[in-house]
């Protein structure tokens, strides 16, 4: 959407940045023409940093869109709105083109400022598991009608009002990329029954989804397997280095479990359900760099846990990173290690924490090869197996009650290799998981969980840090002692590196990130490639 007339100096760009910086609401977005006038211009100039921050509801078409569309409007009919639930409020629906559904949305960092941010993390990961308000406040500490108020002031919606837009962006993203029924769509979305979705999606949207689907462009196919039932496409704010991510998780692939080759990340999914059932199958992720999203292809037996599979695949890829605002933070990066600072590094995240948490256990003080061998092996003795039909996925990493059911935890995982201390650390992580002393969804602080790590016999700041950054994408964990950090940077001692990378905060896994990425193309250099 842009208006041909309209120029924007580089000034009137950097103050639309500083305001978006802010996060200002709605109506300060659009409190004085100077300020719509800087705004409008990253619209104006498709500005992909602006994609999932600021939206634009247009008067004359009754749509809203991102900043990155490619239709075009004069200013004066443009509002702008903080977030899509808002401009849907307002009585306007998603553009067909641009698909606000798919844009990225606020990291994990920010949405924990408040308590309307947490209580909005939880419900967009959990909108297909009906768990209602009332719950919901419980589990934050506070009543609903607390947490009904804050979360008003903040997003200028109600909670349901946030959880029906949440459920119908999924909806009609299924709509749009897969050929599942109306019934399933409806159910896999959260909605209790068909007639619910139809009359929710026609108030929001003014059609019915048979409707909404005729009209969507650009389909895509399942290449995969042809059990896929749900293929969806989940928008970044470029840049992204893919790439350096296939290359992280291909570096710790675990047999059984992940199959990582150059173009696609696949694993088995085995999940528990808020309401107590359990869902395993598959997931597969590719790149899909012409829209700025990843390509997730989901088995159709993961159906019911569809919107958690996507959070978890968003933190996993930290496809809500601002990466503008990361490279920024790390210019200091470049004075210690020159060249490492590069724009579009993601912070390498997880899609099952306990298997992390456990993996992060067995890596101490061994290489990562050395690991993957010991992980393979207490796949092959615990794993349950996942019927797939894919090679090369047929197994799942043991959960929390299936290790702290074992009598002897150490004589099981002795005869592996395991050493007595390591099993004994792996058996009070899946206590504490069991007794909720330790937690991983979108309501828990990750520095409590870093102290709660570390009061564990056996668990030092290595550790702790290391689970930090994968299982709760935790981005200013530093690890001085690391042996990869010690080699970008051998000419310091662990309190010099400590020092050095101060400067970064709050991004210093992403520092860590960026020391372990240059080491490898440090050693491509080296052998010419």
């Amino acid at each position: 959407m842009k208006d041909k007339s309209f120029t924007q100096s580089a000034d009137e760009r950097e103050a639309a940045l500083e305001l978006m910086a802010n996060r200002l609401p709605s109506e300060s977005l659009n409190s004085s023409v100077e300020r719509k006038r800087a705004i409008y211009g990253a619209f104006e100039a498709r500005d992909a940093r602006f994609d999932g921050r600021v939206y634009a509801a247009i008067s004359s078409t009754g749509v809203y869109c991102r900043p990155v569309c490619p239709y075009h409007a004069k200013i004066e009919n443009v509002t702008f709105y903080a977030s899509a639930a808002e401009a849907e409020e307002a009585g306007y629906r998603p553009c067909l083109v641009c698909r606000p559904e798919t844009a990225p949305g606020l990291s994990s960092a920010d949405a924990r400022k408040s308590l309307a941010r947490r209580a909005a993390a939880m419900i967009q990961e959990e909108c297909t598991a009906g768990d209602g308000l009332e719950r919901l406040s419980a589990r934050l500490g506070y009543t609903d009608r607390h947490v009904r108020r804050v979360f008003q002031d903040e997003f200028g919606v109600t909670p349901m009002q946030f959880l029906t837009t949440c459920r119908l962006r999924l909806a009609k993203a299924m709509l749009a990329d897969t050929s599942l029924s109306m019934a399933d769509v409806a159910k896999a979305s959260g909605f209790k029954s068909t007639r619910r979705f139809n009359d929710a999606f026609k108030s929001h949207y003014g059609l019915v989804p048979s409707e909404q689907r005729r009209l969507a462009k650009n389909r895509s196919a399942n290449a995969f397997n042809a059990e896929a039932a749900i293929r969806l496409r989940l928008g970044y704010r470029p840049p992204l280095c893919f790439s350096e991510l296939l290359a992280f998780f291909r570096d710790r692939a675990l047999a059984g479990v992940e199959v990582v080759d150059d173009a696609s990340y696949a694993r088995t999914a085995r999940m528990a359900m808020p309401d107590g059932s359990e869902v395993s199958g598959w997931i597969r992720v590719e790149h899909d760099p012409a829209h700025n999203a990843l390509v997730l292809s989901i088995a159709e037996s993961l159906l019911p846990a569809t919107s958690i599979v996507v959070a978890r695949v968003r933190r996993m890829f930290d496809l809500d990173c601002d990466p503008e605002t990361v490279f920024e933070g790390l210019a200091a990066l470049d004075t210690i290690r020159p060249g490492a600072n590069v724009c579009g590094m993601r912070l390498p995240g997880c899609f099952d924490p306990f298997e992390t948490c456990c993996r992060a256990v067995l890596g101490q003080q061994v290489s990562v090869a050395a690991a993957n061998k010991l992980a393979a092996r207490v796949v092959d003795a615990l794993g349950p197996h996942i019927q797939t039909g894919i090679e090369g996925l047929d197994r799942a990493w043991p959960s929390a009650f299936e290790v702290s059911s074992l009598d002897d935890v150490a004589g099981v995982l002795g005869p592996l290799g395991v050493i007595r201390t390591r099993s004994v650390v792996i058996a009070e992580i899946a206590r504490m998981v069991e007794s909720a002393d330790l937690g991983f969804d979108a309501l828990v602080d990750p520095i409590e969980q870093i102290n709660a790590l570390l009061s564990v016999k056996g668990i030092g700041p290595w550790t702790a840090n290391y689970i930090a950054m994968r299982a709760y994408s935790y981005p200013d964990a530093f690890l001085e002692k690391d042996s990869g950090v010690a080699h970008a940077l051998p000419d310091m001692t662990p309190k010099e590196r400590l020092e050095a990378v101060e400067p970064c905060r709050p991004w210093r896994s992403y520092a860590v990130i960026c020391l372990w990425n240059s080491l490898s193309n440090q050693t491509l250099k080296e052998k010419g490639e």
